[in-house]
């Protein structure tokens, strides 16, 4: 299929944009960091810069296995889950949605925590210029153990923020990208100065990055790898920039440039902007509360640049044009993740519609209201705010466990195939080994965030796909996925191709669930 659209509905996707609109879609990635880092702070005090270093190392090695598997699939759209999903279909019928589900549920969180932080922004913005239109609450109640959950100012305000982000996202790719492109650089550039600016002033007091933790003992291994498991959900992330591959003009050009210059920006981004906030604020500073929930960053980051109060108004708008950008990120990305998934035969049919300017809309209005109704957590409990984010972190680390061995399953049995950028084969390698690192670190760091029972959380909702895929397959489709689902590797006919691995993907499972167990029971906080 090579014409300019690709879909089951009027209209599909449309290849509108090259490497560097997929650039500035995902230049909302950068602002993750400053979704997390008072908490991370706050668990692994002076090893925060370390934890930040080395998941954004992580990451950046493990996004050229991406690189490569994105490249096989110039038709598809929907990010690394997608093309991922393709190698473990046939060694299971329910591993591929599994991919494709979990990377869902890591990213569309971002929604709602985003507008909840921007939203706490605006609201003490007017309540510091108009006491009357500060916070307010029509209505609360409590899930008995779990949340209190308030309808207020911050939820309100919140939402309108999600329908803006959903209106720019309705005019398309292009339209998205244009826009993104301004508001990138609104934010990328503050945020350098920012991280720089200190640099040359002395205001980086290096003290501040000593001792590392204190001893090394098991509590402390415990804390540090749940630091780096919250840390990956916003380093690895700029793979997001391969979402849109049925959308480029050129894929097999574009799609390499697109992941490797957004992941070059970030790892610029996550090491000096940690590497500043902690060498000016400390440990005790960067766990403040004000940082820890994202609503005092903007006032610390002024402080760094000694900026006075135009300086802070001017950054508490470049926090909350921070945070839509991540939000206009998220939402792009998410809903092609599950617009692919239908498509595929894996998601619900009617997600698969698009509208006339070939934007996923129905994915749309499933991210919006699966996110209201997250965002009215996330408004209402700092607690919970954290407690979401890990579980959808869970998702994201299953994920990336299927999708780093996607990429020598796709070696062997799709080996025939034209790769436009093939991964040298020891980053290959290091990927899956890091595939097994980051089982470990899910099952050790889960527990650390909020509950001693995240993890299962976390895998209980990877499991909700199950009834999910059961009705679109089973019910929708009579047990016989799409003619055109494999059609980049040369399948047609709903054939899956011959299982050239063998026993190696059940055997590689195995081995990633021993390691999440082992982890989760050998390393605790005791």
């Amino acid at each position: 299929m090579t014409d300019s659209t690709i879909g089951t509905s009027a209209g599909g996707l449309r290849r509108d944009i090259n490497w560097k609109g997929a650039f500035w879609v995902a230049s909302g990635v950068p602002a993750l960091v400053l979704f997390s880092i008072g908490g991370i702070a706050g668990m692994t005090q002076e090893a925060a810069f370390l934890v930040w270093m080395l998941s954004m190392l992580l990451g950046f090695v493990q996004s050229f296995t991406y690189a490569e598997i994105a490249g096989l699939f110039p038709n598809k759209s929907g990010g690394a889950s997608v093309y991922g999903a393709a190698a473990w279909l046939k060694y299971g019928k329910f591993l591929a949605p599994l991919s494709v589900w979990c990377n869902w549920l890591a990213w569309t969180p971002v929604l709602s925590l985003g507008c909840a932080i921007a939203s706490a922004y605006i609201v003490n913005a007017l309540a510091g210029a108009m006491p009357g239109l500060g916070a307010w609450e029509l209505f609360n109640f409590s899930i008995p153990g779990l949340v209190d959950i308030s309808f207020g100012s911050t939820f309100f305000i919140g939402a309108v923020l999600m329908l803006i982000v959903f209106a720019i996202q309705h005019r398309g790719i292009l339209g998205t990208a244009k826009v993104q492109t301004v508001v990138g650089l609104l934010v990328i550039i503050p945020m350098l100065i920012v991280g720089l600016v200190p640099l040359f002033t002395g205001g980086v007091n290096y003290e501040n990055f000593t001792p590392a933790i204190g001893e090394w003992v098991n509590s402390n291994w415990t804390l540090f790898f749940g630091g780096l498991f919250i840390a990956a959900w916003s380093t690895y992330a700029f793979e997001t920039a391969i979402c849109y591959t049925s959308e480029f003009k050129n894929p097999g050009v574009d799609t390499f440039k697109a992941i490797f210059y957004s992941g070059l920006l970030c790892l610029v981004i996550y090491i000096l902007v940690p590497f500043t906030f902690q060498g000016v604020l400390g440990a005790e500073g960067m766990t403040q509360p004000g940082i820890v929930d994202g609503s005092g960053v903007a006032a610390a980051m002024a402080g760094m640049v000694h900026g006075g109060s135009f300086v802070d108004g001017l950054l508490q708008m470049l926090m909350i044009l921070a945070l839509l950008l991540a939000i206009m990120t998220a939402m792009a990305g998410s809903s092609r993740t599950l617009y692919q998934g239908s498509v595929d035969g894996w998601l619900p049919r009617y997600l698969s519609r698009t509208n006339h300017r070939g934007a996923p809309t129905s994915a749309m209005w499933t991210d919006l209201c699966f996110n209201l109704v997250l965002l009215s957590f996330a408004a209402s409990d700092a607690g919970a705010y954290y407690f979401i984010l890990a579980i959808s972190n869970c998702g994201y680390i299953i994920f990336n466990f299927l999708n780093l061995n996607a990429g020598w399953i796709h070696r062997i049995d799709n080996a025939h195939i034209k790769r436009p950028w093939r991964a040298p084969t020891i980053l290959l390698a290091a990927g899956t080994v890091l595939s097994y690192f980051n089982a470990m670190l899910m099952g050790a760091g889960a527990k650390t965030w909020g509950s001693p029972d995240l993890l299962w959380y976390g895998l209980g909702a990877a499991g909700l796909i199950i009834p999910v895929f059961w009705f679109r397959h089973f019910v929708q489709d009579k047990g016989r996925f799409p003619d055109h689902m494999m059609q980049d590797l040369g399948l047609k006919g709903g054939s899956l191709g011959e299982r050239k691995a063998g026993i190696l993907p059940y055997l590689t499972l195995a081995g990633g669930i021993g390691v999440m167990l082992l982890a989760h029971f050998l390393f605790t906080l005791e």
